[in-house]
């Protein structure tokens, strides 16, 4: 059982020895909770995709 536990932490460390080491831009601070998302629009301004396409039917598609 301390083979597991040993083996475990020794590859935790190799993981987090080459993340640090490759540059990767890691933040360990934990979870971001923004409330924007990351978006610059917002979704009541965005029209739905059925809305501004007309409803064709699947076999006149396939023509």
């Amino acid at each position: 059982m301390w083979k597991l536990v040993v083996g475990f932490l020794a590859f935790a460390a190799l993981v987090l020895y080459v993340m640090f080491k490759s540059d990767a831009n890691i933040d360990m601070s934990g979870e971001k909770h923004d409330v924007s998302g990351g978006h610059t629009e917002t979704a009541a301004s965005v029209p739905a995709p059925s809305a501004s396409l007309p409803a064709e039917p699947a076999s006149a598609a396939s023509q």
